[in-house]
């Protein structure tokens, strides 16, 4: 966004428009909005601006829910933007902690600073770039004097009287049209300069979930986050927002339920065992967080293969720290060997899943005859030097 459509945008006019228009799904329905709104007489800078916005809002609802349908954004902003969903649970934490005032350094378009404003916080958001600071005062104006927003450099932030930072390091390319994640050095503020301030203060620390563990400062709590399956980030939490005794942690947030399972330390992998009646895919949090052995115990468990995050066990349980499958039985992996144990079980849907193989699910499944009422997954995985294919059935979590 420049500045010329931000100025046309944030006038009565501009939100008018811009509200009547409601959510824009697609590319062809935001091409007829531009038609449209520029036959009416509007021009072009304001036009721009409308349509960008609704179709940003549109694509927002997956983090912010109905929130999103009065937020403003840059495409940057939104894709770096926590999860309300998550970012509802960190203020919980903060509030625990007892914090009342949280600066929230590199706020991006808000999100954050939208949870923390919501948990009853006081909030200090800041951001570098002058356009982003200007949309997340939009953002955070139902809130009135309890959000203050600055146009400033994290490290030149004034702290007095703030109780707890959350920092977002990240590098923006020119412009606001996509983010990436960068290598410690790159980051900005750096993340020496973010370490050291958490041993001086309370701080959240938001990286990505891929982030170097052998870079992470030992005195900290590393906290890996996945929502419905998918490992969307990795907090670091230091002073009071760290809590005792723990080093690792995985929260898994599946829909309106969350599930943690926290440690001292990375757990020791649990014995690799032969294939038992059931086999356990542990959540990409816990993975990272290297928590892989306690689920195991857990579920009276054992690693498939030392260097495959697949658990099997005969015990009739499962956690929601993991996908459990019931296996049918073992095949070759080749597509005549398989096609025949499909049509045996009348299989018509089928899961397709791998690891430590080299196989192209998509171009694997054109191979397979799927004929039938019943649905099954699929499990290709690499044990010792052997290539199996593990036919299964999905479990309910626990």
């Amino acid at each position: 966004m420049e500045m010329s459509e931000l100025t046309a945008l944030l006038t009565p006019e501009g939100l008018r428009l811009l509200d009547a228009l409601g959510a824009v799904e697609t590319t062809d329905a935001a091409a007829r909005a531009v038609s449209t709104l520029r036959a009416a007489g509007h021009g072009p800078d304001l036009v721009a601006a409308v349509v960008g916005q609704a179709h940003l809002r549109a694509r927002a609802r997956t983090k912010f829910g109905e929130f999103a349908s009065r937020m403003l954004f840059t495409r940057a902003g939104l894709e770096q933007a926590t999860r309300l969903s998550v970012a509802a649970r960190h203020a919980g934490r903060l509030r625990t902690a007892g914090i009342t005032h949280v600066a929230d350094l590199g706020c991006g378009i808000g999100g954050d600073s939208l949870a923390f404003a919501g948990a009853g916080l006081r909030v200090t958001a800041v951001d570098a770039d002058e356009i982003t600071a200007a949309l997340t005062a939009f953002n955070l104006a139902p809130f009135g004097d309890d959000a203050t927003v600055l146009h400033s450099t994290a490290e030149t932030a004034d702290l007095t009287g703030i109780d707890a930072v959350w920092l977002d390091p990240a590098r923006r390319t020119a412009g606001h049209s996509e983010t990436r994640r960068v290598a410690a050095t790159d980051y900005s503020p750096s993340l020496d300069w973010a370490f050291d301030l958490a041993t001086r203060m309370p701080v959240g620390i938001k990286l990505g979930p891929g982030h170097d563990r052998d870079q992470l400062p030992a005195e900290s709590e590393a906290q890996w986050v996945s929502v419905d399956g998918s490992v969307v980030e990795l907090v670091l939490w230091s002073g009071a927002l760290a809590r005792p005794g723990v080093h690792r942690a995985a929260m898994v947030v599946r829909g309106e339920h969350t599930h943690e399972l926290t440690a001292p330390a990375d757990s020791e992998d649990a014995p690799v065992r032969e294939l038992g009646a059931f086999l356990h895919e542990p959540d990409g949090a816990v993975i990272r967080a290297r928590l892989i052995g306690d689920v195991a115990r857990h579920l009276e468990a054992g690693m498939l293969d030392e260097h495959i995050a697949y658990l099997t066990s005969d015990a009739a349980l499962t956690s929601p720290f993991v996908q459990s499958f019931r296996v049918r039985e073992v095949l070759p992996v080749t597509p005549k060997a398989i096609s025949a144990a499909l049509r045996a079980g009348e299989i018509g849907t089928l899961e397709i899943k791998k690891r430590g193989v080299d196989i192209d699910p998509a171009a694997f499944r054109k191979k397979l005859t799927l004929r039938g009422p019943n649905a099954a997954t699929l499990i290709l995985a690499r044990v010792g030097s052997k290539r199996h294919a593990i036919l299964a059935d999905r479990v309910g979590t626990a």
